[in-house]
């Protein structure tokens, strides 16, 4: 079959339950131009090579169809995801200063106990139930009441967040059997509302501060000033979807992937010590972000003998390069025991996710919670329902029926 429409067969919804073969398609060819003129890159060594090179763009501005990348965003400046070093840099480390090292070191760990009893009380109401969804019950709420309250929302305000990023997200489906306009248009809606929405909190927490992110941010002064109102518009609304959808994801696929290998399952709940390294092999093996979509190269560039030429929409397949048996040992098993795991499911180079420590902590703290909770879980359908996006793949719905009352060690 021909590679030319690979991306069209990845996009379709068919493919999201197991789009691992058309990406050892992928590798075969390790290069495939698509019919629309894009490139697609499925090989571990190329991706990292292309995440960590200056020629490579993530700078909406710089794409063939920059007026409707722009127009996504509305009013509003491109997010620090969507811009090149140094306004990248600044961007990011105005936002990184009261959220991580060097400047805040300890406010990811000082979470730990809250994320646990968040997690505790989540899975505690679900002790007399037979049937439960991991996605609605602990893998949704679980990252978005963490993040929401970092960031100093409202819990009352949550199931609005909801709402505005389900449309964002929806809006990132490239399913050629659908109408992406009206998609897109309400995304760019959304990101708008919840930009206003934000930029007004910012607002409030300028008069009155509290203990949170935001006030944070609007009143810190670094060496590189303050984030703008704008920067803020685009900025808050950034982390408050990156701050819990794929960690959404990540939590889901992890269980799913236990409760198809019970035996790893059963592994995890003797060897608790084991979930950081199988957290990291989930990332590897099931990532909840597929690829990063329209890099845009600067100049032309060779790759493994193909010129993908300057300008020309550019695909980086990180959960391709996560299964290149060139870089990974029978990258098509899932090994908590896996070493050396380099994998992409943060990204790489200057984009890598900033998030990444918390997320980590999310899910072992949420997969830790499931596997003492549930005796002898059994997968309701298989596979699941998934969610439309092929950027960041997960099931919509993850059912399971156990023993009513039943709790792993009391």
């Amino acid at each position: 079959m021909s590679t030319e429409n690979l991306l069209e067969r990845i996009n379709t919804y068919a493919s999201r339950p197991n789009p691992y073969p058309l990406y050892a398609e992928l590798r075969e060819h390790g290069v495939a131009r698509q019919n629309d003129g894009s490139y697609l890159v499925g090989t571990y060594h190329e991706i990292a090579a292309l995440l960590h090179d200056p020629r490579i763009s993530s700078d909406v501005r710089h794409r063939t169809d920059p007026e409707e990348a722009l127009a996504r965003s509305g009013d509003l400046p491109p997010s620090f995801i969507g811009v090149d070093d140094p306004e990248h840099d600044r961007l990011r480390r105005l936002t990184m200063r009261p959220f991580g090292p060097p400047h805040s070191p300890g406010r990811v760990d000082a979470l730990h106990a809250d994320i646990a009893a968040i997690a505790r009380e989540l899975v505690a109401g679900l002790r007399d139930r037979d049937r439960i969804d991991i996605v609605d019950d602990v893998a949704y709420p679980l990252p978005v009441t963490v993040i929401c309250r970092l960031l100093g929302v409202p819990q009352e305000d949550m199931p609005e967040i909801r709402g505005w990023t389900n449309t964002v997200i929806a809006s990132l489906d490239r399913s050629p059997d659908e109408d992406t306009a009206e998609k897109r248009r309400a995304g760019m809606e959304a990101r708008m509302a919840m930009g206003q929405y934000l930029g007004a909190l910012a607002e409030r927490r300028r008069a009155d501060p509290t203990d949170d992110m935001i006030s944070a941010l609007v009143h810190d002064e670094g060496p590189q000033g303050r984030l703008t109102q704008a920067e803020l518009m685009t900025t808050l609304p950034l982390l408050t979807i990156a701050g819990h959808e794929t960690t959404v994801n990540l939590i889901t696929n992890g269980m799913l992937t236990l409760l198809r290998q019970p035996e790893q399952l059963a592994r995890l709940r003797r060897e608790p010590e084991l979930m950081p390294s199988a957290v990291e092999e989930l990332l590897r093996y099931e990532p909840p972000v597929q690829m990063l979509p329209q890099r845009t190269p600067l100049t032309d560039i060779d790759v493994m003998g193909v010129t993908i030429p300057k300008g020309a929409p550019l695909y980086l397949m990180l959960a391709s390069g996560n299964r290149d048996p060139l870089r990974f040992e029978d990258p098509d098993r899932f090994d908590p025991d896996r070493r050396d795991n380099q994998h992409f499911g943060f990204g790489s180079g200057v984009h890598n996710c900033f998030g990444a420590p918390l997320a980590r902590v999310e899910t072992q703290v949420a997969l830790a919670a499931l596997l003492h909770h549930l005796v002898e879980p059994r997968l309701v359908e298989d596979p699941p329902p998934y969610r439309h996006s092929p950027i960041l793949r997960g099931p919509r719905h993850l059912l399971v029926t156990r023993d009513a009352g039943a709790a792993a060690g009391g």
